[in-house]
């Protein structure tokens, strides 16, 4: 467990008073707020993709508006947005609820919107091994918002695109258009 000393000397660090009575538990809270934040270590993200049969599906599947908080890794500020995945199955499928929980497992770690956005989209693509595979993050920065350039409208566009969904227009332009973009 991370020592609470660590966050009481940040207090001091900004001229605050740790002692004062809205700051005494203030580190004891900030250790509970982080092992919530970072939980995404101590979970593999395969073990929680159920797969079943595709029963010969062979149209795309898309889980879209997938709401996430994350924390950039250099400022250690959060990041929010959502997330847009699409895929076309081969022979397998995902449980539709576990895309959102792989989401949750790579966002809950030190992040870049870019490396989350490909590991969620290698992810599936390693699982099931699917024709195509693409992601698409929407985000809002507060290392941008609040420090900075500070500019409050500012949104970030990331996408991973693998397989079908990187080799063909077509493919690509239908899952924008379902995810409505």
């Amino acid at each position: 467990m991370f020592p609470e000393n660590h966050i009481t000397e940040l207090l001091k660090y900004i001229d605050e008073n740790p002692d004062r009575e809205g700051l005494k538990k203030t580190p004891e809270r900030v250790i509970k707020s982080y092992d919530k934040l970072f939980e995404g270590y101590k979970q593999d993200p395969k073990s929680v993709l159920t797969v079943f049969d595709s029963e010969k599906y062979d149209e795309m599947i898309i889980c879209k508006d997938i709401e996430f908080y994350s924390m950039c890794e250099h400022h250690m500020l959060p990041f929010f947005g959502k997330v847009h995945i699409g895929y076309i199955p081969r022979e397998k499928i995902v449980g539709l609820s576990k895309m959102p929980r792989l989401v949750e497992i790579f966002a809950r770690r030190l992040q870049t919107q870019e490396r989350l956005t490909s590991q969620i989209a290698q992810t599936i693509r390693d699982l099931i091994d699917p024709i195509g595979v693409g992601v698409i993050i929407e985000a809002k920065h507060l290392c941008m918002m609040a420090r900075g350039v500070e500019k409050q409208r500012s949104e970030m566009v990331t996408s991973s695109m693998l397989g079908a969904f990187k080799n063909s227009d077509k493919t690509r332009a239908e899952f924008l258009k379902l995810i409505g973009k």
